[in-house]
Formats: structure tokens, sequence, C-alpha cells
């Protein structure tokens, strides 16, 4: 028994009865302020937002430092283009491609095996762990290959610097995995989202693309990040929209059924797109060259292709302000228009690295005011062929993606003209529709399917509870209690919590057993013996716990006979150490679900 000097008694007995009168409401107040996992998920999706804004920043920073290096002038690159003698026009990107391969090469050469890097394969199929280095080196690669001239967007290294980077910030805080692959979302959310200063095509590119599911759950955290990110971008690079397209107003009616047949053309146009990258890519493999020499060859066919139409260098973006602003003839767009695909598809083709979604838009441009001007010439139309130019940026990117909403969203997002809407929102519907009747896969999913991952959304609902693990669901666990916990303790967290069963630990967070609400009944005449039960006199054995590596499909009998609206989950068997908790209600719906699904 501790013995106090007598000049600290009053303090000590005011004290104690301080927290005797005041402890239910304290120990009120400090559940109402814990942090829920819903609100930390927003605090790191906001931590994410500003690591996607930055990520961008430099990522810009460094593409104009390499293009002033190589092209000697701070100028836009398709007007240095121009400027540029016929050789440099060619030795520049063949250089650049060299280069970006050998960066390649050997940068993961000494790396060694970095397990997947692509995004979807990771949330769908795997932990949700993306490996840094690997990243960095791809990413050097693909500024070099950008900022050379190569047909490639600057998105796809952005979003997948900042998916990976949110990534190892979970794997350094030893994060379960369906935490890891809400980082890696809101990390891809938040890159895209500042690349093209577009925050709800971030958060709808993440939740339908990458993780699949506009849960609010996982919705909230994204846009949170995308946000973010986007402010942080804005903050350094402004806030202008993408592209500044001359103001009209989309009125008549009369007009929608031409965006019609222009949506089953760009569904033709993307489907034969993305047959001639998967030809592309093969006919670079069967030319047994090192990645180096495949880049550098990439890299000489973009140049000789800019002996005529200069404008193919880059990812698209001053091409299509051009195409928007009517600054080039029909017979210029026509030639633009091939040599611009082929520039593409030999870059992709060739293995380097970057993003499809600019050139893509670029690809839709052009053709969508070909198109308009066609109708013009006929008199079939009044609408401005800068109309149809901007539905077709998202009804060809709509067919390549097999997203109509996102290419609807984001198109709007970097035109900021919202007559637009009607006639998109029919063009890039339509043009899903047709691609997906002639090519089944996406521009993501098809890298994917030939591993052999599955990555259609209705199969995965189908398969949830095959594939998906405890681990997927596993949250924060039920705060525990000691096994020398008083009653007054015990009564006072089922009083401050929903919860009906406590765990109860040891010192080392070893799971010893539960103590039950109704169990609390059998001693509430016990008078003055209350204030001697512990945990350890009233507390149940272990209940039936499940561990992360588990399956749901084998831990539906557990599901099915717990009493526990949140059941417990221990590192191992052997070991027993609490690690989570899985919400019954969460897991047993999602068993229901597929098992629905399959009976239909």
């Amino acid at each position: 028994m501790q013995v106090w000097p007598k000049s600290f008694q009053p303090i000590v007995f005011s004290v104690r009865a301080f927290f005797q009168r005041h402890g239910k409401r304290l120990l009120q107040l400090r559940e109402r302020f814990r942090f829920r996992e819903e609100t930390f998920h927003l605090l790191v999706a906001g931590a994410v937002g500003v690591v996607g804004g930055l990520t961008n920043l430099i990522f810009h920073f460094c593409y104009q430092f390499i293009t002033l290096t190589v092209l000697g002038a701070q100028t836009d690159l398709l007007t240095r283009v121009h400027e540029l003698n016929l050789w440099q026009r060619l030795l520049i990107p063949t250089a650049g491609g060299l280069a970006a391969g050998l960066v390649l090469q050997h940068g993961l050469r000494l790396l060694g095996p970095q397990g997947p890097a692509n995004l979807l394969e990771v949330v769908v199929a795997g932990d949700g762990r993306l490996r840094l280095r690997s990243a960095l080196v791809k990413a050097a690669s693909s500024l070099l290959t950008i900022s050379t001239g190569g047909s490639i967007g600057r998105e796809g290294s952005i979003t997948q610097l900042s998916a990976t980077f949110a990534s190892k910030l979970g794997q350094l805080a030893h994060w379960q995995p369906y935490r890891l692959r809400l980082l890696v979302a809101c990390g891809a959310a938040s890159g895209i989202s500042a690349a093209y200063n577009a925050p709800i095509t971030g958060a709808v590119f993440a939740s339908q693309i990458v993780l699949g599911n506009f849960s609010m759950n996982f919705f909230a955290p994204v846009v949170f990040a995308s946000v973010v990110a986007t402010m942080v971008s804005r903050s350094f690079l402004g806030m202008e929209p993408w592209y500044k397209v001359p103001p009209f107003e989309f009125t008549r009616w009369t007009q929608l059924p031409w965006f019609v047949v222009l949506g089953i053309l760009s569904g033709v146009l993307g489907a034969i797109f993305m047959k001639l990258l998967d030809l592309s890519k093969e006919l670079f493999t069967q030319l047994r060259l090192s990645i180096y020499l495949r880049l550098a060859l990439g890299g000489a066919i973009v140049g000789a292709l800019s002996l005529v139409y200069p404008d193919v260098w880059g990812n698209g973006y001053e091409a299509n302000n051009r195409i928007l602003h009517h600054e080039l003839t029909v017979g210029s767009l026509v030639g633009l228009f091939g040599a611009k695909s082929l520039a593409t598809l030999v870059t992709v083709g060739c293995g380097a690295v970057g993003g499809l979604i600019t050139p893509t838009l670029f690809l839709g441009a052009s053709f969508g005011s070909l198109f308009g001007t066609g109708l013009d010439w006929m008199n079939w139309s009044a609408t401005p062929a800068t109309t149809y130019a901007l539905v077709g940026m998202g009804s060809v990117l709509a067919a390549t993606i097999h997203s109509p909403l996102l290419a609807m969203i984001m198109v709007f997002e970097i035109s900021l003209n919202y007559s637009l809407m009607p006639p998109l929102m029919l063009a890039c519907t339509v043009a899903t529709l047709t691609a997906r009747s002639i090519h089944p896969d996406s521009v993501y999913t098809e890298p994917l399917r030939r591993k052999g991952v599955e990555l259609e959304r209705e199969s995965q609902q189908l398969g949830a509870a095959t594939q998906k693990t405890v681990a997927d669901l596993m949250r924060e666990p039920v705060p525990p209690i000691r096994e020398i916990a008083p009653f007054q303790e015990i009564s006072d967290r089922f009083l401050t919590s929903p919860n009906n069963f406590i765990p109860v630990v040891d010192g080392a967070n070893r799971l010893l057993g539960v103590v039950a609400l109704q169990d609390l009944k059998e001693h509430l005449k016990a008078g003055a013996e209350l204030n001697m039960l512990i945990a350890y006199d009233i507390m149940r054995p272990p209940p039936a716990c499940l561990t992360p590596n588990q399956r749901l499909l084998d831990v539906l009998p557990i599901f099915l006979r717990s009493e526990l609206l949140h059941i417990p989950v221990v590192n191992t068997l052997k070991d027993f150490q609490l690690v989570g908790t899985v919400v019954r209600s969460e897991g047993l719906g999602i068993l229901s679900e597929a098992i629905a699904a399959r009976s239909t």
C-alpha cells in the first residue's frame, strides 16, 4: 500500500474524489473524441493529397529543366520543335529514347525483382504494396522520354509516383493490406487531380478504375486527397483550365443524332487503337532487342515523323489547343492525325513509360474536328467544329478506358463548358458500348488480363467471397481492457461504447477472453463485493477468432455462429495477439451478396 506524506494527502484525496465524481463523464468524453477509423482515413488522405500535389510540381519542374537543357530555350515544346533543324528533330528523340532505355535497363537490373507495379494489380489481386525504387527509376526514364519528344503523357508517371509514395507511407507504418489499397487509390486520385487540375476526375478515376467501388468509406478519402492535391498544385501553377476553348452554347437538340454517330465512330476508333497497341507491342517484342535499343528505335521513328509533322512531339497538349482554336488546315489535320497516332503506337509499343490519357485526348480532338468539319462542308450541321472536337476527346477516351462517367467529367473539368454535357454524355456512352462490343478489355485491364488477373468488376462481385481475405476487412481492434481491470471500469466502458463484448488481454496483448454485457447482470446484486471483482473473474473464454490471411469464404461458419458485433482478429492462432477486428455484419453482407449473385 502506498503511503503518502501528510502534506500530499489532501491533494491525493481531492484528485481521487474528482475522478470518482467525474470519472464516467471523462470516459464518455474520451470515447467521444477518440478518432474513428473514417476520420483517421481522411487525415491520412489529406497527407497523401499533399504528397500528390508536390509530386506533380517536382515532376513539372524536372520536365522544364530537362527540356531547357536539351532544347536550349524556355518555350513550350512544339514552339521549339518548329525552330529546330531537321537533323535535330531526328536526333533528339532517338537520343532521348536511348537514354530512357538505359535508365530502365540498368536501373531495374540493379534493383532486382521488385514485384507488381501496376496500380490495379496491387489493389485487386495484391496487398497494396508498391516498390518505391522501381517507381523512381521508371519516373526518371519517363521524364527523359517525354522531355525529348516521346508521344506519351506525363500523367501516368505522376499518378504512379503519387500512389507509390502513399503505399510506402503505409508500409513504413506497418498498416494492413486493406488500408494500403486505400492509400494506393488516394495516391492515384491525387496524382490525376494535380496533373489535370481536375479534382472530380481524380476522385472518379480512383473510385471507378482503381477501386471499382463508390462506397462512402472509400469515396470520401479519395475525394479528400483529390481536393488537397489540386489546391497544392494550384498554389504554385495557378488554376487555368487545361484547354482554353472559345465560348459557345449548345442549345439545339436537333443536332444530338450527329453525336450518336460520332459516338459510334469513336467507339470503333478506340477499339481499333487498342488492337493496334497490342500489335505494336508484339512487333517490338519480336525484334528481340534490348530495351534501350527498342526505345531508341521508337524515338527514331517519332523523329522521322516529326520531319514532316513536328507536332507529333510530346503528349499532344499543345497540338490539342491548336485544333480547338482552328489553327490547322484540314489537310494538315488529316496528316497530323495519322502521324500522331503512329507516333503514340510506336512510343507505347517500344516500351516507353508514361500515360495514354493525353495522347488519346488528342486523337479524339482531331477526329472530332474532322467529323465536324465534314458535316459543315455538307451543310448538315451548324454546330461549331470545336464542339465536335471536345466531344470527340471524351468519346474516344471513353472507348479506350471503358468508363463514360470518367471521360465526360474529365472533358468537362479541363474545358469548363457545361453546355457541352448533353452531347458529351450521349457520345461517351455510345462510344463505350460500341468499343466493348468490339474489344472487351480497356486499356487498363488488358495488360493484367494477359497475366491471368481477373479485373472485371462483375467477376469481382461474383467472386468476392473467394478473393477477399480477413485482412481486406480488418479494422482497428475494439479497445481491450486488462485482466485486472476493476468492475467499475468495465461498466463504464460498456456505458460509453456500442459494443456488446469487450476483449480482455494480458500485458503482452494476448487475448485471454471477452467480457459480455449481459454477464454483468449476474453481479449487480453483489453489493460491496463489486469493488473486488476484476475482468478476469467475469470474462468468458476467448471466442472463435479470425486471422488476417484467412479467406472470407473459409470463415463463414464463424460469422454465422458468433454473437459478437465485432469479431476479434489475432495474429496467429498460436500467439493469439489481438491485432484487429472485423465487423460481423460487413462480412456477412459481402458473403450474402456473392451467394445471391451466384444463384441468379
